[in-house]
């Protein structure tokens, strides 16, 4: 009983795209020959995303995984097996997609609140599997939702806290879930809106007091008052002095916070009053904000601030921003509209600022290390700036380049490709290798220190002319390596033996053996075997010539045979030659004396019979 698995398959129905909580089925396949018909028991099993889900046993060369109810979480890429009698087949892999997700269901554990209070809420997807990312989102009236996402790896919902804040009254709460699928995200309908009211004391309604702003003891603390001094026209240098307060019904546990944008500048508690200043620029321009908190209340004011420039950044201008060693370079420093003012010059560098002068011009002879960034500062009434970064680039001459074969040897086998490496020891990078064949452009490489290039269109004619140039920004221009030759191999072609004579020899003559070939770059060396049971060596030489003759002293019986040859050279590659046969004869003398023998040994016993009749006749 023969059989082997010419495939497996695997394939979806109704489609590789299916709607979700439509009915799907999985149909994994074996296609199997048998040298007979013979019953066979194949083992399915069906892999989603490298994980098992189904296995069967059955006679049947099919299987089908039949999923009644597709969920989202039921795409992925799908593969099967089929082993049958210690033999296994694969299936290549399919993806399917099950498109769209359920409606989540979001409960709130309160439907009324205070302010400062916290409502959880839950929000969850039954009928869908991990992972998921769910996304809560907080609804206030004329406002903008604000969402919350919590990604869930292990579970099928998700739960989070709100605080309630200042200025919330009636609120209304919804979700809804996303799924990473190949194509990008899928995401679920939106959820049940949940409505959450807020309440000032513990029975009156949130929104009886929308337009009523009068301080009450039922508010831990009104919103904070921020102010500065000046309060306008303020000019980088001036000092600025920022005043955060508020009215507290209890100073315990109470916190100001005064920020920038993310950046805390300053923070006090148990008092009411905060401040804060400092010696303006022009980044301290933006938006402030003071916060007040005390346990989950808290209330903020933001106040936008604007810082007028005093004097604009300087601008460094060089002679020259790429030049040759030992040239003179030139940076100069100055800022437009504004005389007098503190420069330097200065170097960047991964460990810090080099100052290199405090002056706004700097005149320096270079060499290759003073390759870098650079900038300057200037400084009007303790306010420093600095200008944009110059790159100063420096370059050393390339040496004269070297031009080599990668492997070593001049030679290349006719045919086969050959690779050059072009090398210059010194130059500042980056370097341009340029490679010839002949006066014809190859190749163009831009490198550090060295090049390659590959040539694999090698003809019998190309024994030389390779070169290659080397230049980089100095001015001196292009270097050019010597002229390579290189020498092509041409292989061994159509090896042939004859011998003189041929065919048939007699005993002790000589006999000469001539092995050639059709083409082949010399030297060459012929080698002459006998084919017995092992291969036997007979000759061996080397010519410098397409041919060789070896002659063979005193042929005997046992050299009777055949014979072959074969030939190779640098190419590596030994041609053999057709056999020829050679039969050894006995000598015609020898084939005399063999009969003359045998007619003498017929003549005397011809003798006696005649001499034993006569006699008996004669009795």
């Amino acid at each position: 009983q023969v059989f082997t698995f010419n495939r497996v398959e695997i394939r979806v129905q109704p489609s590789v795209k299916v709607k979700n909580g439509a009915p799907m089925s999985i149909i994994c396949r074996a296609d199997i020959s048998k040298n007979t018909d013979f019953p066979l028991k194949h083992n399915f099993t069906i892999f989603k995303n490298g994980k098992l889900v189904f296995m069967t046993i059955s006679d049947k060369e099919d299987a089908r995984y039949e999923i009644p109810v597709a969920k989202s979480s039921d795409t992925g890429d799908y593969e099967c097996t089929v082993k049958a009698d210690g033999k296994l087949g694969f299936s290549s892999s399919i993806y399917v997609w099950v498109a769209g997700m359920t409606k989540p269901i979001l409960t709130a554990d309160k439907k009324e609140v205070l302010e400062g209070e916290v409502v959880k809420l839950r929000c969850e997807l039954s009928e869908e599997t991990p992972p998921l990312e769910f996304f809560f989102r907080k609804i206030k009236t004329n406002s903008a939702p604000k969402e919350k996402r919590v990604p869930e790896q292990t579970q099928n919902f998700s739960e989070v806290e709100y605080y309630v804040e200042e200025g919330d009254n009636i609120l209304q709460f919804d979700c809804f879930a996303k799924r990473q699928v190949r194509s990008g995200w899928e995401s679920s309908q939106h959820s049940n809106k949940t409505l959450v009211t807020i309440k000032i004391g513990s029975h009156v309604d949130m929104y009886v007091y929308l337009y009523v702003y009068v301080y009450s003891l039922e508010e831990p603390f009104i919103k904070p008052t921020l102010i500065t001094k000046p309060s306008s026209n303020i000019t980088e240098g001036d000092q600025i002095e920022f005043e955060c307060s508020t009215v507290v019904a209890e100073i315990h546990d109470i916190e100001i916070i005064f920020q920038k944008n993310r950046t805390i500048l300053n923070s006090v508690r148990d008092k009411k009053f905060l401040k804060y200043s400092t010696v303006a620029t022009q980044e301290d321009s933006g938006d402030y904000l003071c916060k007040v908190e005390q346990g989950a209340v808290s209330k903020t004011t933001k106040l936008n601030v604007f810082v007028s420039e005093l004097f604009p950044k300087p601008t460094l201008s060089a002679s020259m921003t790429k030049l040759d060693e030992s040239k003179d370079l030139i940076l100069s420093c100055s800022i437009n509209g504004v005389k007098k003012a503190n420069f330097s010059i200065v170097r960047k560098s991964s460990s810090g600022d080099i100052l290199l002068k405090s002056s706004r011009v700097l005149a320096i002879k270079v060499n290759v290390n003073d390759t870098g960034s650079y900038t300057c500062k200037a400084e009007v009434k303790g306010i420093v700036k600095e200008s944009k970064p110059v790159r100063i680039n420096v370059y050393a001459p390339v040496s004269k380049p070297t031009l080599s074969v990668v492997n070593g040897s001049p030679e290349v086998v006719l045919g086969k490709p050959l690779q050059l490496i072009c090398h210059s020891m010194m130059g500042t990078p980056p370097i341009t290798f340029t490679f010839y064949k002949g006066d014809e452009i190859k190749k163009n490489v831009t490198n550090d220190t060295y090049a390659t290039f590959l040539d694999e269109d090698i003809g019998l004619n190309d024994n030389g002319g390779y070169k290659c140039d080397a230049r980089n920004n100095h001015s001196s221009g292009a270097k050019t390596s010597n002229i390579l030759n290189v020498t092509v191999i041409v292989p061994i072609k159509d090896a042939s033996l004859g011998s003189v004579p041929y065919g048939e020899v007699e005993v002790g003559s000589d006999t000469a053996f001539l092995c050639s070939v059709k083409e082949g770059s010399w030297p060459i060396d012929f080698k002459f075997f006998k084919k017995t049971d092992h291969e036997v060596l007979l000759h061996e030489v080397r010519e410098y010539s397409d041919r060789t003759i070896w002659h063979k002293k005193t042929m005997k019986r046992k050299d009777t045979g055949t014979y072959y040859c074969m030939a190779s050279n640098r190419a590596s590659m030994e041609v053999r030659s057709r056999p020829i046969t050679i039969s050894v004869i006995l000598a015609a003398w020898q084939k005399g004396v063999i009969a003359a023998f045998v007619l003498t040994a017929m003549a005397g016993a011809g003798a006696v019979t005649l001499w034993w009749f006569l006699r008996k006749k004669k009795k």
